[in-house]
């Protein structure tokens, strides 16, 4: 099937060992591959395994061998499902790097989930944020070696290609028709993907209180759906920066599209190279991806940025307590991936005149938006399939459930900050801005 979806270079993924997407049988024919193994699981591994589930929590699931026994968490009474190991090689992987291989295996089918999926990873995500769950990826001898993450300008440009530039036709599937592929914004939980989007857009352009003719700066504008809500909505100039020559390049003939190829400019280049002075700076699903190594770096660009007057926004998935992202996402989906606490967030700001004007957790937010995407995503998998191939739908498929999973268990937040110079009076009043189509009153000058 001819798609015009370039597919990933193995030779840029970040495990060169395996490429990022091999093509490979999955499920049963992957256990009909490898042959039952022979005999049951002895003791030992099934104490590994038990201790696995101890491990996260004890959730309410079982595991199951390939001879049918089973083991549970020991105070599990009921379970609601159960991970079934196709082979012995699969159990030692699981008790050596279970942060990884957890991932790893259910997508080379492997592993299998009997239930619900989405159920299962929450029960899991529940159990570990107790007092009794432990981070999977620390104590382990894998955990150890895992290579500590610096996003230079070089590996930010591979991290991204990785993830953004596997094909415009496969995001198409399943995100709306702006493709904004960060949180949406829902007034209700019964409004469209479509409408929380624009209503995501239009949330941010209230709080940066954008007027007509002034201009914008955004780092990291995706496929350029908010660049041009603020310039068509807003009637603001906007110029922003992207690493993504996919999205650039569909960005630009968007804006062209719309006729507003005058009022936006979509410049391939990185954000440490912004230039220029603006009234307003964004960010939206960035700062994810620079490291946190680099926050300061960050504030000091936004610093030479932005106007006295200025105003600044960040929209960033985080967590509620420093920790490393999910390995196993980190290293297949999302490369070089760093959500921030909130405390981290704030080196972007500290050392330079920066005051803090505003902060929103929309974590709830995220989560309906992912379940959107799983489902339209699902509605898709057949063609995606035929795109890509099995295991890439099974990447993906875990990817979001377990994304809608770590949202709405609290695992995964998603912060709003919005920001201004310390010495900017002209603020406003109070937020009924940001719900009722009126100008904001601001403060007289003191």
């Amino acid at each position: 099937m001819t798609t015009g979806v370039r597919e990933p270079n193995p030779e840029k993924a970040r495990d060169n060992s395996q490429p990022a997407h091999p093509v490979r049988r999955t499920g049963t024919d992957a256990f009909e591959r490898n042959g039952r193994p022979s005999g049951s699981p002895v003791a030992l591994e099934r104490r590994l395994m038990r201790y696995l589930l101890e491990k996260l929590g004890g959730p309410p699931i079982k595991i199951q061998f390939w001879d049918g026994t089973e083991v549970a968490a020991s105070k599990s009474s009921e379970t609601i499902g159960a991970l079934k190991i196709r082979d012995r090689q699969t159990l030692w992987r699981l008790a050596i790097d279970p942060a990884f291989q957890i991932g790893e295996s259910y997508a080379n089918g492997t592993l299998e989930v009997e239930g619900d999926l989405l159920g299962l990873l929450q029960a899991v995500h529940r159990t570990q944020q107790s007092p009794d769950g432990v981070q999977l990826d620390t104590g382990t001898l894998a955990s150890r070696f895992r290579r500590r993450i610096h996003n230079s300008p070089e590996r930010s440009r591979e991290n991204i290609h990785q993830h953004y530039d596997i094909g415009n036709d496969f995001y198409r599937l399943w995100l709306d028709a702006e493709m904004a592929y960060t949180c949406a914004y829902f007034k209700n939980p019964d409004v469209s993907l479509e409408q929380a989007q624009f209503d995501k857009f239009d949330h941010v352009c209230r709080k940066l209180q954008l007027e007509p003719g002034q201009t914008v700066v955004e780092a990291g504008c995706g496929w350029g759906g908010f660049a041009l809500h603020m310039a068509r909505e807003y009637g603001v100039v906007v110029r922003a920066y992207n690493i993504s020559q996919e999205q650039v390049a569909f960005a630009r003939r968007r804006a062209c599209e719309a006729g507003l190829e005058d009022r936006v400019e979509f410049v391939l280049d990185d954000w440490r190279d912004i230039s220029g002075r603006y009234d307003a700076f964004v960010s939206v699903g960035m700062l994810e991806h620079i490291g946190i190594k680099n926050y300061r770096l960050l504030g000091d660009v936004i610093q030479r940025s932005l106007v006295p007057s200025g105003r600044g926004l960040i929209h960033s998935i985080g967590t509620n307590r420093p920790r490393p992202m999910n390995v196993w996402i980190e290293r297949r989906i999302f490369p070089g991936a760093q959500p921030p606490s909130l405390g981290q967030m704030m080196n972007i700001f500290e050392g330079n005149d920066f005051a803090i004007q505003d902060v929103e957790n929309l974590r709830l937010h995220y989560a309906l938006t992912l379940k959107h995407w799983w489902e339209r995503f699902e509605q898709s998998a057949d063609t995606v399939r035929e795109m890509f191939d099995e295991r890439f739908v099974r990447m993906w498929r875990l990817y979001l459930a377990s994304s809608t999973s770590a949202f709405e268990s609290g695992w995964l937040q998603l912060f709003q900050v919005s920001f201004t110079h310390d010495s900017n009076n002209n603020l406003a009043c109070t937020r009924e801005h940001l719900y009722a189509d009126q100008r904001p009153e601001t403060f007289p000058p003191l």
